[in-house]
């Protein structure tokens, strides 16, 4: 008889419970009809206790209100971020809350809702960092992951920003999330200019765009290739270890990412960098000399090491890999631009030298072979610079820089010609 008290007891307490917290969700269904969001979330945190023992169907409801009431509050501009986080979280935890029970009544409005908030997170994200707010804006991009872990896209630009901020310890947490999960970032994207607003539209597919360049409502189709983020970031972990003075968890970093990817050129280069910033020139050049070897003809690949040469201030090597950047590609562009700011550089130095001569007769020969020293580097860059202006006259810096040499070496025709294009 005892026993069976117990279990009517029982019942009773689960009845008046459900009772209870059906009232609180309907004050605060009415609460944020009313335009009182606030209110409605202090009425639902005040019963939360209470969705332990609930029915799925309430649970789900309850939910549902708490995350309209979060989003309602950011839409109003309360706790913008903050709010919409904890508007997201609640909608993830009906649309779980439903699958679990089978029973989809609010999942499809909370998916939608979803989807909007991850977009005005990444839309937040990319403001925060043109007004150099970084950790705030890698912050969001990760919440924009964590909606739709399938878009790892978020994840890696998470942890750049955060690199950005000099947020280490963050960046590298979320690196090590993108190797466990072997991000490559590699893709290719397609897309053609839309005929009625002249804008570029992207398509899934190649056969998605050639089917509307067909139709006739598309034109200009184009294909863009992204190489493989792997090297990226593999070489930030490892410089973040170096930045820490973890040198020796650097190198089985990359080591272990070469294994894992030995066809990633991109991860030898890397690895080669590695070498290069701790000092361990024995190493690097091993490891430049194997990615020669491997791809002989890779362009990009050998403008890289140039740059990496530059970089260790090895102008003689830089230069000879720009060179056979051009011979194996006269139209790569940058390898023109590298090669003249990198001969640019060594200006600064003359200018130096120049600047703490006197006036006495010793000094003044000294200033003229400095001047002409100046005068050839100048004339020396003219090729590189007249040539990157030649194959991309849209560059306003290129053009600016050969403009400044004109000026400088007084070549009054051939300023005004070049003037006269911009």
């Amino acid at each position: 008889m005892k026993s069976r008290y117990v279990i009517i007891a029982s019942a009773l307490f689960l009845s008046v419970t459900s009772f209870a917290q059906k009232n609180e969700i309907k004050a605060a269904e009415k609460l944020l009809k009313d335009g009182k969001s606030e209110e409605a979330i202090a009425t639902l945190t005040a019963a939360e206790y209470l969705t332990a023992n609930a029915p799925d169907a309430e649970k789900a409801q309850f939910l549902f209100v708490k995350g309209n009431a979060y989003y309602d509050l950011s839409n109003k501009k309360v706790d913008t971020d903050k709010n919409l986080i904890l508007a997201a979280k609640a909608y993830q935890e009906l649309i779980e809350a439903e699958k679990v029970s089978g029973k989809a009544k609010y999942s499809s409005q909370a998916v939608v809702s979803v989807t909007q908030i991850k977009g005005k997170l990444v839309n937040a994200a990319i403001e925060d960092t043109k007004v150099n707010k970084d950790a705030e804006g890698a912050e969001k991009l990760y919440q924009a992951y964590l909606l739709e872990k399938k878009d790892t896209i978020n994840l890696y630009y998470a942890a750049s920003t955060f690199v950005n901020a000099k947020e280490y310890d963050k960046a590298l947490k979320l690196y090590e999330e993108l190797k466990v999960l072997n991000y490559s970032g590699k893709a290719t994207y397609y897309y053609a200019v839309n005929k009625v607003n002249n804008q570029e539209d992207f398509f899934n597919t190649a056969a998605d765009r050639d089917r509307m360049v067909k139709m006739g409502t598309h034109e200009k189709p184009r294909t863009e290739n992204v190489p493989s983020k792997r090297g990226e970031i593999y070489k930030n972990v490892a410089l973040i270890y170096v930045q820490q003075g973890k040198v020796d968890e650097a190198k089985k970093a990359v080591s272990d990412a070469r294994k894992a990817n030995p066809e990633d050129s991109s991860l030898l280069l890397t690895e080669a960098n590695l070498y290069l910033e701790t000092k361990d020139m024995d190493t690097y050049k091993k490891l430049i000399s194997e990615a020669v070897e491997r791809n002989p003809n890779d362009v990009d690949l050998i403008f890289n090491l140039g740059v990496i040469s530059a970089q260790a201030k090895n102008s003689s090597e830089a230069e000879k890999f720009y060179n056979k950047v051009i011979e194996l590609n006269p139209k790569y562009t940058n390898a023109y631009i590298n090669m003249a700011a990198m001969k640019l550089e060594d200006e600064k130095n003359i200018i130096d030298a120049m600047n703490k001569l006197g006036t006495s007769a010793d000094d003044t020969k000294k200033y003229n072979v400095l001047k002409k020293k100046r005068e050839d580097l100048f004339k020396s860059t003219i090729p590189y610079l007249q040539k990157a202006v030649e194959l991309d006259p849209s560059n306003p810096d290129v053009s600016k820089t050969l403009l400044n040499v004109y000026s400088a070496l007084e070549m009054t025709a051939e300023y005004k010609a070049l003037k006269a294009k911009m």
